[in-house]
């Protein structure tokens, strides 16, 4: 009866076991036979500090019993109104206004319209294209799928899709280290230049990932990549857009990934983690430049036209509050490096293994290609599913691994402790040995 998101169905009937999951507690999830799984990749990224966590819990509890719902517009409410205000706190003084949508895709399309109709208000009617990464991921509603890059999903619906114009990063099979990485980064600012010499007068915006391209394969940039951008974006007029739905909320280290530069967004865009992995919510925040262009004494002259029934949904503003204030234990950045230390041990390991290239981090996010023949970074045949072999074996041994292809990675919830994260690695190091085998 239930059809899963992003599943080839006939798989669950012959390659990959289904796991009904009956309960989940911190890290764990637990299915009906009593089993538990550590969930390391925080359920497609989005639970932070485990399931059903305390605080959280009372949080939404009381919420719902004053306001579980109420229409966003002309109407105002105090969790709306005070995540706005704490979320532009931290953006800083660059930023003005919190506008609210529904989740990680539909608050890229917020982000997408919003450059689009900037332009439009200040005149500029030929700005109507879009620049992103080669290998860019930014949702899976068209718009979002527009400015993606990733042939699984543009095969499919590229008649229905925008055409993006895209920029390469120093990224790919590359090392994310080294004495040569400023060198790629030089030349990929000058050819992203001589792209936006051609193009810079019909782009509305470039969109991107700040320092990792996750659903792209994980892929990871240095600061200066985006530093030189976000340079290029202020010398065309060009707005800037971080993506920040995977890589904010401290997943690479501070609250928001641009941070690790000198750049600043025009717009960003949060999701995924806001809420804790409790309920689905993005806020789009931007500076008073964008905002002011839509204010006018007419109602509809430069209004900007987007809505959804459940914007700023009262549960949801509750429980982003909540991981808000977890958010500021002055002891979770201590924790957190000594997990990345963890993570640093096991790709030191790792890095020595035949058949994995590529290891990199940032923040607490781990990644590693496994591959064919390690010399070249040859990756296995997609046919092989060596990625799978790892899901397998990771089910048998407690661990919740999910594998973009022959990539794997961790992104644990930050209350995972440094035992259960060091087993948790020692597991992948096994599931790889298992699955590369001949």
């Amino acid at each position: 009866m239930l059809w899963h998101p992003c599943t080839q169905m006939k798989d669950h009937e012959r390659t990959i076991p289904l796991v009904p999951i009956a309960r989940a507690g911190g890290p764990w999830l637990y299915d009906y036979e009593g089993r538990r799984y550590f969930d390391a990749i925080s359920s497609w990224w989005v639970n932070l500090f485990g399931h059903a966590h305390p605080a959280v819990n009372a949080r939404v509890a009381a919420q719902l019993e004053t306001l579980p719902h109420v229409l966003l517009a002309g109407v105002g409410h105090a969790p709306a109104i005070e995540l706005a205000e704490r979320l532009l706190a931290r953006a800083g003084p660059d930023y003005a206004r919190c506008f609210y949508a529904d989740d990680g895709s539909t608050g890229i399309e917020v982000a997408l319209k919003m450059a689009f109709h900037v332009h439009r208000n200040r005149g500029a009617t030929d700005r109507v294209r879009f620049a992103a990464l080669r290998g860019a991921y930014h949702g899976e509603t068209l718009g979002a799928l527009g400015v993606g890059d990733v042939e699984l999903y543009r095969g499919v619906y590229a008649p229905l899709l925008l055409e993006p114009v895209l920029l390469d990063p120093p990224t790919g099979e590359e090392s994310t280290e080294g004495a040569d990485l400023g060198v790629r980064v030089a030349q990929r600012l000058e050819e992203a230049r001589a792209v936006f010499a051609r193009s810079g007068k019909e782009l509305a915006a470039l969109i991107v990932e700040p320092l990792v391209q996750c659903a792209g394969g994980m892929r990871m940039y240095p600061p200066s990549f985006l530093d030189g951008l976000a340079a290029l974006c202020r010398e065309y007029g060009v707005l800037l857009i971080a993506d920040e739905c995977a890589v904010g909320m401290g997943r690479t280290g501070p609250f928001f990934a641009h941070r690790h530069s000198s750049a600043r967004p025009d717009i960003i865009v949060l999701s995924k983690g806001l809420t804790g992995g409790y309920l689905p919510l993005a806020a789009i925040l931007m500076t008073e430049a964008v905002y002011e262009t839509f204010y006018d004494d007419d109602p509809w002259a430069r209004a900007f036209l987007h809505s959804h029934s459940y914007t700023g949904n009262p549960l949801a503003c509750a429980a982003a509050l909540a991981t808000l204030e977890l958010m500021d234990d002055p002891h979770l950045e201590a924790h957190k490096g000594r997990l990345e230390q963890v993570m640093d041990e096991a790709a030191a390991a790792l890095r020595q293994h035949p058949h994995v290239a590529h290891v990199r981090r940032t923040g607490l996010i781990f990644a590693a290609n496994l591959v064919c023949k390690k010399r070249t970074a040859q990756p296995y045949p997609a046919e092989e599913r060596r990625g799978l072999r790892v899901f397998r074996y990771g089910l048998a041994h407690e661990a919740w691994l999910r594998p973009l292809g022959n990539v794997v990675y961790v992104i644990p919830p930050y209350v995972t402790r440094e035992e259960e994260l060091r087993n948790l690695m020692a597991v992948l190091g096994e599931g790889i040995d298992v699955a590369t085998r001949d």
